[in-house]
């Protein structure tokens, strides 16, 4: 058991619910500038080129996490300051809560203008080809599925592997975020980060929907039909953890999402996800409640599943047996 790994979790979500996102220095943000520059020397038209950047950069960030647990040692209190500050750095509630309610704001006040241009601060749609009804569909999306991405997992690869499971897999999903897209430069290139990601949020994302038909009562929503939404209809998205918790957001507000889709590069025609009606900015608030209400669940049941996983043994060195 890991004492001081489930107390740093809980202090670091305390945080980033009082604090926000770290001022000035952002890590995330310094971990993107180094992603960049190693693309610059390392970028061709390949997989394999795209495997190397990949490898360095999470490598890398996995290897001075798991120097900073050394460090820490059997101490619990530097492990739970080290973890604090780790979760801290890496979360993205809070950031995620305030971008979506200042949208329901907007769309509520019906300022479509102001809207548009909120919306690429939480995904990568095209705005101004979107209408009320496009924008709260988007928002929700948005919302559920950065949910799992920037709460869950974190947490999750946090409870498991400490440090180096929480600053690993931050560097996973933000590469994903840069190169793990479908256009032509990143097609082959981004095909790594795109992978790995996937990978690395198959159990997040359906704890994350888990959570979701669990906590939907509390914001007045339906466990049941998130539920029975999240089972039907989460694998007819093209994305194997996406799907998840946008099918359990769906079936817990009772809305619809999916269906036509518009980025910068294109538009996408996916599965609509669940039956009720088109959100709206009511649903945007509900949906950022639910988002807060799903990330405190995470973190009572991460901080438990660290504090009862078993820790390693160190291997103690054989001893030979001569004879006489």
């Amino acid at each position: 058991m890991s004492l001081g790994r489930a107390v740093g979790l809980l202090l670091g979500v305390a945080a980033d619910a009082v604090l926000g996102d770290p001022e000035g220095y952002h890590p995330v943000a310094g971990f993107g500038r180094a992603a960049k520059a190693l693309e610059r020397t390392l970028y061709r038209d390949a997989r394999a080129a795209g495997v190397a950047h990949t490898a360095a950069l999470v490598g890398g960030t996995v290897l001075a996490g798991v120097a900073v647990e050394r460090l820490a040692g059997r101490n619990e209190v530097v492990r739970a300051l080290t973890t604090a500050v780790a979760t801290w750095a890496v979360l993205g509630g809070s950031s995620l809560a305030d971008e979506g309610t200042a949208m329901g704001r907007e769309l509520d006040g019906g300022d479509l203008e102001a809207a548009r241009r909120r919306l690429p601060n939480l995904c990568g749609r095209e705005p101004h080809r979107l209408d009320t009804f496009g924008l709260a569909k988007a928002t929700v999306e948005s919302v559920a599925e950065n949910t799992s991405d920037a709460v869950v997992a974190p947490l999750f690869w946090g409870a498991v592997a400490g440090v180096p499971g929480l600053i690993g897999y931050r560097a996973v999903n933000t590469l994903d975020a840069m190169v793990g897209h479908r256009n032509e430069r990143y097609r082959r290139f981004g095909w790594a980060a795109a992978r790995l990601d996937d990978v690395a949020n198959l159990l997040p994302s359906r704890l994350a929907a888990l959570l979701t038909a669990a906590g939907a009562p509390v914001v007045g929503g339906s466990a049941g039909e998130a539920w029975r939404t999240w089972r039907r209809d989460a694998s007819a998205h093209p994305s194997p953890n996406a799907g998840q918790v946008e099918a359990a957001f769906a079936g817990a507000l009772e809305i619809r999402l999916g269906g036509r889709t518009v980025y910068a590069h294109g538009a996408e025609d996916r599965p609509v996800l669940g039956h009720g009606r088109s959100p709206d900015a009511g649903h945007v608030t509900r949906a950022v409640e639910l988002s807060r209400v799903v990330g405190a669940a995470a973190a009572g049941l991460t901080a438990v599943i660290a504090l009862v996983r078993p820790r390693p043994r160190p291997r103690r060195a054989s001893r030979r047996r001569t004879s006489a």
